[in-house]
């Protein structure tokens, strides 16, 4: 495997230990999206404070620019734009918010992916998460 891959395998399994002694799945997460943001500040002022490698001009790339591919938009990305349409005026689950980004983005995220985030858009008060009476699962609607 490659270094980067190698270092960030050691260090999951580092906090893994720490993660997994909080029994609450939602302070998992925010345990893990706390770290991830502390490591990706702490990459970014590194990369500021290093050696910076000359960029190669757009003439010079071996690749061609229109044969590469867009990135497609992560979870937090399209939720939040969800969040601005009139999606949220009825409640939804979250396997029904992941099949409804599926079909509408061709974006294939797994609930687990979801459910952090939704929980931070209803802890911002930009949603609201209630349970089903039916099923006993979380919906979220637009407050």
């Amino acid at each position: 495997m490659s270094k980067p891959i190698e270092k960030l395998k050691k260090q999951l399994i580092e906090i893994a230990e720490v993660v997994n002694a909080f029994r609450s799945e939602a302070v998992q997460v925010r345990v893990v999206d706390k770290l991830l943001d502390a490591m990706i500040e702490f990459e970014k002022s590194e990369a500021d404070y290093g050696e910076t490698l000359p960029k190669k001009k757009a003439a010079d790339s071996d690749i061609d620019n229109s044969t590469t591919r867009r990135k497609k938009p992560g979870a937090t990305k399209v939720l939040s734009q969800l969040v601005n349409t009139d999606f949220f005026k009825t409640p939804h689950s979250i396997s029904a918010i992941a099949e409804y980004c599926r079909k509408q983005f061709n974006s294939d995220f797994k609930t687990s992916e979801l459910s952090g985030i939704l929980l931070k858009l209803s802890n911002e008060n930009k949603l609201r998460r209630q349970r089903n009476n039916e099923n006993n699962r979380f919906e979220y609607v637009k407050i």
